[in-house]
């Protein structure tokens, strides 16, 4: 994971924050392995059944958009 990328998601994870936490939820940064962003949904989001949904058309959209070299976002628990 190198710190440039884990700045760049940080930033995308920033401006998507106020939308999650508007719905009593959260996402917390874990690991970045080769192009994977790994993410803990937290608060509503952990238990929503609309979190995969969240996670690939919101976040991971946003993130392949945004940030060169991530290929993909998997939810971790």
């Amino acid at each position: 994971m190198t710190d440039t990328m884990t700045e760049e998601v940080q930033v995308v994870l920033d401006k998507l924050r106020p939308f999650l936490l508007r719905d009593g939820g959260d996402c917390e940064l874990v690991d970045i392995e080769d192009g994977i962003v790994k993410l803990r949904l937290l608060g509503a989001c952990g238990s929503c059944p609309s979190s995969t949904i969240t996670l690939k058309a919101g976040i991971e959209r946003a993130l392949l958009e945004e940030v060169p070299g991530v290929v993909e976002v998997e939810q971790v628990f």
